[in-house]
């Protein structure tokens, strides 16, 4: 098997996707452990500088690696994903590993005897897993920063942040560290990242990607990936989606996820710049509309639509929220450990404190009102375009906790008021797609979500590879990748 030839670059194999890198492992022109060892020189040379990754296991992955080699070499390659370097987000159970949610609580915690399902498919499927990424505590918060993992800051200006809770993955893809990293979002973990760091990210419909307990009892929550291509999404998708035989929640069809889009000629699109009620930059806006026009250019009706939501639809998903297993946990943590926890641990303790019954209640009628016009608006359109963020990101070293944060001079929430994510969550069958839309002046790329009728994740993948495909992809020039520069 022969090694790249002499010109090609660490950063040429680094950005390479996960379906580039298995079609040169079964020609023999790429190596598993060659890829690896670039991956891991280009780790250790930036990440020092975004600090997107906890734990890692590089011995472990080099002896993988070693084994995919060989089963290349002897014509005994099994696994949709041999060889492929995976990064998991560190809230997910790996079975002889430690999961510290970001939280210094669980730093000195047991291994895990089990791993969750998804990533018991990814390893079964031959993934080699790389090592851990960066989480905010608990998985709480849109910012990525930590007493235990430090802060993670975004690629593209280190002035600015990553999104969170997933920010650990975004921010290694688009650094080039894998081309594969795997996510959870419970109020747009996955996509807002996806979002801030110029990636594309997928959430399925609740129980379609089987989970491990007690995320897979939240209808909130979703796992599953994130890549640089729509085609590595659907790659993944194919592996881990379906029934499980430990999650009671997950679904028993079987998807195939396509790898090519399809003639958008007529498709009909509704779109709104706020959801009605939310108030979004203007850059962000204008990369969004410029996003439609591609849809446009290739054919399909684009339509702004009016949606009747209004502010109470945030109360209620924190109400839900409140209730979840993940956020019961900021309570013991501050009545126990206050000193150990992060403000916006305290802050999310203080407000489970005060949330009743009665909320929670209200919160599912919200849910329900919700559906009932986004319901039959889905019955007139194929799809939903909305952007992801309301900025291109919020700076490094933001508080979710501030009082002062404001949107082109409105104030709004410093946690909740700068996405237009968790609105979906709470729509949990909705599949959605993140993907880029473009830049912002600081260089912090900006991004739409793709939203689909329930439980049509193929039409959302469809739609996103024809949009993948008319703009030519986001990390195949020079000029797209992050230069590490200091901060703009």
């Amino acid at each position: 098997m022969k090694d790249p030839v002499p010109h090609e670059s660490d950063e040429a194999l680094c950005y390479l996707s996960a379906r580039e890198a298995l079609d040169a492992f079964g020609k023999g022109t790429l190596k598993p452990s060659t890829l690896l060892d670039a991956l891991i020189r280009r780790i250790d040379r930036y990440n020092p500088i975004i600090n997107a990754l906890a734990d890692m296991y590089y011995e472990e992955a080099r002896d993988a690696a070693k084994r995919a080699d060989e089963a290349y070499q002897s014509g005994t390659a099994q696994g949709a994903l041999l060889g492929v370097p995976v990064l998991i987000k560190d809230a997910q159970r790996i079975q002889g590993k430690r999961t510290t949610y970001g939280s210094l609580l669980f730093m000195d915690g047991p291994a895990d005897t089990v791993s969750d399902p998804m990533i018991e498919r990814l390893l079964g499927a031959g993934a080699i897993i790389l090592g851990r990424t960066t989480t905010p505590e608990f998985c709480i918060s849109g910012v990525c920063r930590s007493h235990a993992w430090g802060n993670t800051v975004n690629p593209h200006n280190p002035a600015f942040g990553t999104g969170g809770s997933s920010g650990g993955s975004g921010a290694a893809l688009a650094a080039g560290f894998a081309p594969i990293a795997t996510g959870t979002d419970i109020g747009g973990s996955i996509r807002i990242p996806s979002s801030c760091c110029g990636v594309v990210g997928f959430k399925p419909p609740h129980g379609r990607n089987p989970d491990g307990p007690p995320a897979n009892f939240d209808r909130y929550n979703h796992c599953g990936p994130m890549a640089r291509t729509v085609g590595d999404l659907s790659l993944v998708q194919s592996v881990v989606s379906g029934a499980h035989p430990k999650d009671h929640d997950s679904l028993r069809e079987k998807i195939a996820y396509p790898t090519t889009g399809r003639d958008l000629q007529g498709t009909k699109i509704a779109y709104s710049l706020d959801l009605g009620y939310c108030t979004v930059s203007r850059e962000v806006k204008e990369n969004t509309l410029k996003a439609l026009d591609v849809f446009r250019a290739l054919g399909a009706e684009v339509h702004e639509v009016t949606l009747p939501w209004t502010a109470k639809v945030d109360k209620a998903a924190i109400d839900w929220y409140n209730t979840m297993h993940f956020l019961r946990q900021t309570e013991e943590a501050a009545k126990h450990h206050p000193d150990k926890i992060n403000n916006y641990t305290l802050a999310s303790a203080r407000g489970l404190s005060m949330t009743t019954l009665e909320d929670v209640s209200k919160s599912w009628e919200t849910q329900h009102e919700m559906y009932q016009s986004f319901g039959p608006l889905m019955e007139e359109y194929d799809f939903f375009i909305c952007p992801t963020t309301n900025v291109p990101a919020v700076s490094a070293e933001h508080d979710p906790t501030a009082s002062d944060f404001t949107i082109e001079g409105v104030s709004v929430d410093a946690e909740y008021g700068w996405v237009l994510t968790h609105q979906f969550n709470m729509l949990h069958h909705c599949p959605v797609m993140a993907v880029p839309s473009g830049k912002a002046s600081s260089n912090v790329p900006t991004g739409i979500q793709i939203v689909g009728r329930t439980f049509d994740d193929v039409g959302v993948f469809e739609a996103a590879l024809s949009y993948e495909a008319a703009l030519g992809g986001w990390y195949n020039q020079a000029s797209q990748l992050p230069n590490f520069a200091e901060p703009l």
